[in-house]
């Protein structure tokens, strides 16, 4: 699966671990920074992270801040982006049967290294449901956008 990947200054270590964690399960991992601890604007990331999977260019994808607040609200921004902040395996697996996430927000202050692991592969590994009712909302959600 192709996956991008973008974070800001206060997620650089936690993004680092995730790219490798990603390519050796044999993801392709689309980088878009940031790549130092340089102070920097999380929109700046975020953004075309999410524009790389509503384009297609992306299956998936994966942004991450201190809190992953800020990160979750500029990927849904984007058109076609359904960006859930996680913190819990149950919410990652929810996300994904229920709401069809394409993009998932991880704040590296609140989750560490190891559940943000398993998270990911949660999330990942888990199908929509395709449950007509399920479908419905995503649909009334999406239709907010036009």
């Amino acid at each position: 699966m192709k996956i991008s990947i973008g974070c800001d200054h206060g997620a650089l270590a936690l993004k680092n671990k995730l790219v490798q964690h990603l390519q050796a399960q044999g993801h392709e991992v689309k980088d878009f920074g940031t790549y130092t601890l340089d102070s920097c604007d999380y929109p700046d990331f975020a953004a075309p992270a999410a524009r790389a999977v509503a384009s297609g260019e992306c299956e998936k994808g994966i942004v991450l801040c201190t809190t992953g607040i800020g990160v979750s609200i500029t990927a849904n921004k984007i058109k076609g982006i359904r960006c859930a902040l996680l913190s819990d395996l149950m919410s990652a697996e929810m996300t994904r049967l229920h709401n069809d996430t394409n993009m998932m927000a991880m704040g590296a202050g609140v989750v560490g290294e190891m559940l943000a692991l398993k998270i990911v592969d949660t999330w990942l590994g888990t199908e929509f449901s395709q449950e007509a009712r399920h479908q419905r909302r995503i649909d009334k959600v999406m239709a907010l956008e036009e």
